[in-house]
């Protein structure tokens, strides 16, 4: 599935009328999981029929298209249903109970409800909010695409305006020759990744570079009243700093991984829990600011698309053996120099990413992406990293590819 962003333009009614349409999205998608809450045994099916009885009993909710409405449903329902996967499973921890929405930022339409122009410029939301025409500015070119190949349609809300998303059924791989070339990959806060060829990356720490600007669009946001026209567009201007930060970390960690995989046939890399390593309120601002989830998440997508092997590798005791004997080091996180009684003395992000890759290639005849654990009997265990994402940040938002 391939996603084509572009950004809306339109009137302040228009704007507006977004605005509604995506409130009344979450209202359905509230009124399911209130639904689930009170209802024992509900399905898909059950919150289906609730939607139609939703749009009989409030005008504002059939002035939205039904298809919409459906895609609120299936929203609350994936929310529902990863729940009851992560009690299949026995996740240690929390198991991701659904929650009500209360900021909403996006309305999804599936293959009605909108129609494009013959010119591909313009999109027009045929339902009764109002939406109306919105010209799209982007470089991206729909004439390439059938209509049948639009699956769903997005309105996203975001601090600097309004986007649409096309969510187009394509086959995105693209054929690659070998390299016969293997990586292994050490993420780290010093270093945004050292490689098992000693080559480090230095770490770009986009949020602590805009942290002076955070805390002074901060400081208008606290001094203005609240519910005032200043202080709304003082958040405003806050929430374009915080915007621009998680682009250019998403740019910098998609740049990295297109240059990763597309130089390697086989890439090596920790399976880190982030949602347990923000835990560390000391390292947690620094941990974020790395986008090492953002990071894993383009390795796999171009692993994927550019027919490479990536595997995540259980991270226990890679700092601490030595890469050339097997011994372990102990070794607290401000010791930056692996030293071993057989003489080898490396950094230790270095011996690190050796141990990752050498984890990596002790399986032999696994294809495709997974998470490997070295203290499993027999042969490694392996579970498709897709699920493993879940369990660390919950799921996963695949943005427009380069």
């Amino acid at each position: 599935m391939l996603v084509l962003e572009f950004k809306a333009k339109g009137k302040t009614t228009q704007y507006t009328a977004i605005n509604e349409a995506i409130r009344t999205a979450q209202f359905v998608r509230n009124k399911s999981i209130r639904f689930w809450m009170d209802n024992h045994g509900v399905g898909q099916k059950d919150l289906y029929r609730l939607s139609k009885i939703l749009r009989d009993e409030f005008p504002f909710v059939k002035a939205l298209n039904s298809s919409a409405c459906q895609a609120a449903v299936e929203r609350a329902y994936s929310s529902i249903a990863r729940f009851y996967d992560n009690c299949k499973k026995a996740i240690p921890g929390k198991k991701g109970y659904p929650k009500f929405k209360k900021h909403s930022r996006s309305v999804e339409y599936k293959t009605s409800g909108w129609k494009l122009s013959p010119t591909r410029k313009q999109i027009t939301f045929t339902d009764k909010k109002g939406i109306g025409n919105l010209k799209l500015k982007g470089t991206w070119d729909l004439n390439f695409y059938q209509l049948e190949q639009i699956k769903r349609v997005r309105l996203i809300r975001r601090a600097d305006g309004y986007y649409v998303q096309f969510l187009v059924s394509v086959d995105n791989k693209v054929e690659t020759q070998p390299t016969g070339k293997t990586i292994g990959l050490d993420v780290g806060l010093k270093e945004f990744y050292t490689d098992s060829n000693g080559y480090s990356e230095p770490n770009p720490r986009f949020y602590q570079t805009a942290e002076q600007r955070l805390k002074f669009y901060q400081r208008r946001v606290s001094r203005k009243h609240k519910g005032s026209i200043n202080r709304k567009k003082a958040i405003n201007q806050l929430g374009r700093v915080h915007l621009k930060i998680s682009r250019q970390r998403q740019e910098h960690a998609k740049r990295m991984a297109r240059c990763v995989i597309q130089s390697h046939d086989l890439v090596a890399y920790e399976d880190l829990r982030i949602k347990n390593l923000v835990k560390n309120q000391c390292l947690a601002k620094s941990i974020n600011d790395a986008g090492w989830y953002e990071f894993r998440k383009w390795l796999e997508y171009f692993g994927v698309k550019f027919g490479r092997i990536t595997v995540a590798v259980n991270p226990r005791f890679t700092s601490q053996e030595c890469s050339n004997c097997g011994a372990v080091v102990k070794k607290s996180l401000s010791t930056r120099t692996h030293v071993c009684e057989c003489g080898l003395v490396m950094d230790r992000d270095w011996n690190a990413a050796i141990n990752i890759l050498k984890l990596a290639l002790s399986t032999v005849g696994h294809t495709g992406t997974w998470v490997l654990d070295p203290n499993a009997s027999g042969d490694s265990t392996a579970t498709h990293a897709g699920e493993i994402l879940f369990e660390q940040v919950g799921s996963v938002k695949e943005e427009s590819p380069p």
